[in-house]
């Protein structure tokens, strides 16, 4: 039922083409050339984590916020490592003859990837070793080692360790033996014993004189049951160790009678391009949990270890696991620089901290009145997490206990764990709501959750759909029909990024609250089709992927070519996470030539050169990377004066338009297509946290001598400004008291 990825399943073409399919001769990509029209998908998403270090690098920014970058960024390219070069050696061993549009075979690619990838993580441990530790050292932040620790210091390591023992049980591995199944991404200890005649059959010579035992080696699993660090008394700041450190300190209380020549600790990554062959699924659920016990056991494609490792451990480990030389990450400092995110989240040390913002209220949403009376009177567009995200939940919670509403129609991509949402959709069915929800359980690392969910939901009376046969459902859609005194009323919310009140904190996105009639008839049926596996009908307002999309972006992309070259003036700005499709790139190509300004804002990947001669110099991109994730995708057409706007949940990329199940959705009410606008053009000026694009691939930082404009700020700002100006008017109404009748 499972199989890792295949290029002939489609999968691929966000970055591959078959040879007969390529406008060059393979002869030209074998000698080395690329195509010049494109950037390569892999290189784009290195350059984008570049971006992020630099954040971390940047002494502007308080420490404990480039301590969450450095984090990140060890996170982004754990990720990056399981999914994308674990395809490209799949791709290696399915279809080595295939190439990406810049004309790169996957062995180039492979090759450029692995150096730039190295080149990373060397510039993460210098930033580590260098900078960062020094600088949280004089905070009061200290990482310690054992020969630090006092005698109260030596009891809490004494106890931690009578708690490790307890749970952790080393593994002998005998050369001929299979290699113990480790988990990916967690820690483990390989430790060198010397050998030990009792435990093997040695050969004698023929002069009796004995063989000497061969070392022997032992596994230790550390595992995510354990803290990664270990909170040392201290009468100011935070001392802690970590668990590795203290492990090798004393590892021979797990081997008494042993000697032990060598202990390191080691991490592995293991392929998660794992997908599920849905044409011999016949339970989706018990599928999708195969695809987690795949992924739990597919092949080792990295080994991180400290230098300073012996080549025995090295070896034995790269023979085990059978690595290559391009698999072996020696590292300078700790291994795993995630377990920062729990340095950042340590309470106090507010100096060293972003100033925080919460989140403002919405001003135009009334708390003391229905969500629905406010949603009636007029539509409302939220900028997050600048405004809060609250009226989406309390959206979905009025409705499972509001006695009028009589249904609740909703796509689940990701949500948190303890999510609101999902409580209060199974308060809905419990009240008798017919309650529907598209729970998709392919979203890659939530798939446990979101089966929890389904489950979840399922016994409490909620229709389930797990997702659509081929297609993931990535659209951001919830429908509450209601009935009114004038017949049926439909209260919707679109939005760019997931149910989740969590990372609605932390992601940009854009939610629209609207009960506008032609969207609601236009959702309604969308969200039928999916449900009933039909073919929506033609919708007027909503585009679809993976049907209409495509062909709506390309013929808006047109209508600005057209006018431009009638002399009015084009103009197309968006703001996404990721350029990719090679039809919307030759399309705003097209456009740039014709005259069209185009000004692209995208967060991550790229494929598109702009400002080449000819080509794109009508096409500028910037990239922002500051406290909170861009995640929002905003469009804007000048349509000859009359410009339109759209949110989407979809990316420019093969994937979102062709094998996922996503909306753009139009702005139409006149207040919410300004705010958005604003909005927009808000992220080109930014002069702060901004970069540019060159038509080489790389970016370069903006930087003029004009005053500082930091769009997060000044977006931030002006929520602000809102809600004190609608509560400064509020003050202003006198209310007086009336006697009760």
């Amino acid at each position: 039922m499972i199989e890792f990825s295949r290029f002939n399943g489609g999968k691929y073409s966000d970055q591959l083409i078959k040879p007969e399919n390529m406008k060059s001769s393979s002869s030209t990509a074998s000698s080395g050339e690329t195509d010049s029209r494109y950037i390569n998908r892999e290189l784009s998403w290195l350059e984008f984590n570049k971006r992020v270090l630099e954040q971390a690098c940047d002494q502007r920014i308080p420490l404990m916020e480039r301590v969450k970058f450095l984090a990140i960024t060890s996170s982004n390219l754990d990720e990056f490592i399981m999914v994308r070069v674990g395809s490209l050696k799949l791709q290696l061993e399915q279809n080595p003859l295939a190439h990406d549009p810049t004309l790169r075979t996957v062995t180039q690619q492979l090759q450029d990837v692995i150096v730039t990838c190295r080149e990373l993580v060397d510039q993460q441990n210098v930033l580590y070793s260098s900078d960062l530790e020094s600088a949280l050292r004089d905070s009061g932040i200290r990482r310690i080692g054992i020969s630090d620790c006092g005698a109260l210091a030596l009891q809490t390591v004494e106890q931690k360790l009578e708690e490790v023992e307890a749970i952790c049980s080393p593994q002998i591995v005998p050369e001929n033996a299979n290699f113990p199944l480790l988990q990916g991404l967690n820690l483990h200890l390989c430790v060198r014993l010397k050998g030990s005649v009792k435990s093997k059959h040695f050969k004698q010579e023929a002069d009796s004189i004995p063989v000497e035992p061969s070392d022997e080696f032992a596994i230790i699993p550390i595992g995510k049951a354990l803290p990664r660090t270990i909170s040392i008394p201290t009468e100011s700041g935070y001392d802690y160790l970590l668990i590795e450190d203290v492990l090798v300190a004393n590892i021979h209380r797990f081997f008494p009678g042993r000697e032990v020549l060598e202990c390191i600790p080691f991490r592995l990554t293991r392929n998660a391009d794992v997908e599920l062959r849905e044409d011999s699924a016949a339970d989706l659920m018990v599928g999708m949990e195969e695809v987690l016990e795949s992924r739990r056991r597919s092949r080792v494609i990295r080994l991180e270890y400290r230098i300073g490792t012996s080549e025995q451990v090295v070896s034995f480990l790269q023979k085990k696991m059978k690595l290559t030389t391009d698999d072996l990450y020696p590292i300078r400092g700790p291994i795993d620089l995630t377990y920062l995110f729990g340095i950042h989240s340590l309470r106090g040390f507010e100096s060293i901290r972003d100033t925080h913002w919460p989140a403002q209220i919405t001003p135009k949403l009334d708390p003391a009145i229905s969500i629905f009376k406010n949603i009636a009177d007029r539509d409302h567009l939220l900028v997050h997490p600048y405004e809060s995200f609250d009226p989406v939940v309390r959206l979905v919670e009025e409705a499972s206990t509001d006695k009028d509403v009589l249904a609740i129609k909703q796509v689940l991509y990701r949500t948190s764990k303890k999510s609101p949402i999902v409580s209060a959709l199974k308060r809905a069915a419990q009240n008798g709501k017919y309650v529907s929800v598209v729970v998709e359980l392919k979203a890659r690392f939530d798939e446990a959750r979101n089966i929890e969910w389904a489950r979840e939901m399922e016994r409490a009376g909620v229709q389930v759909i797990y997702g659509i046969h081929g297609l993931k459902t990535h659209a951001k859609v919830c429908i509450i029909v209601r009935r009114e005194s004038h017949g049926i009323a439909r209260y919707m919310h679109f939005g760019t990024g997931n149910y989740n009140e969590v990372t609605a904190k932390l992601y940009s996105d854009i939610s629209l609250l609207t009960c506008n009639e032609e969207l609601g008839v236009e959702a309604t049926a969308f969200f039928n089709a999916v449900t009933g596996a039909s073919q929506p009908r033609h919708l007027q307002e909503i585009a679809t992927a993976p049907d209409s999309l495509r062909p709506k972006l390309i013929d808006l992309i047109e209508q600005e070519k057209i006018r431009s070259e009638q002399g009015q003036k084009g103009e197309i700005i968006a703001k996404l996470n990721a350029l990719v499709d090679p039809s919307i790139i030759e399309a705003l190509y097209e456009a740039s030539q014709a005259g069209v300004k185009i000004k692209l804002n995208i967060r991550g990947v790229c494929c598109l050169r702009p400002g080449v001669r000819g080509l794109s110099e009508n096409i500028t991109v910037v990239s922002i990377v500051d406290r909170f994730l861009e995640h929002a995708r905003i469009l804007y057409f000048r349509q000859g004066g009359n410009p339109q706007g759209y949110i989407s949940s979809a990316d420019w990329m093969p994937r979102n338009l062709d094998r996922r199940i996503e909306l753009l959705v139009p702005i139409h009410d006149h207040q919410c297509m300004q705010k958005l606008t604003e909005t927009l053009r808000c992220y080109f000026k930014d002069n702060t946290n901004a970069w540019r694009m060159k038509s080489d691939g790389s970016y370069a930082r903006i930087q003029t001598e004009e005053a500082s404009y930091q769009s997060q700020h000044k977006l931030y700002v002006n929520a602000q400004q809102a809600a004190a100006s609608a509560k400064s008017a509020s003050h202003q109404i006198f209310e007086p008291h009336l006697p009760k009748t």
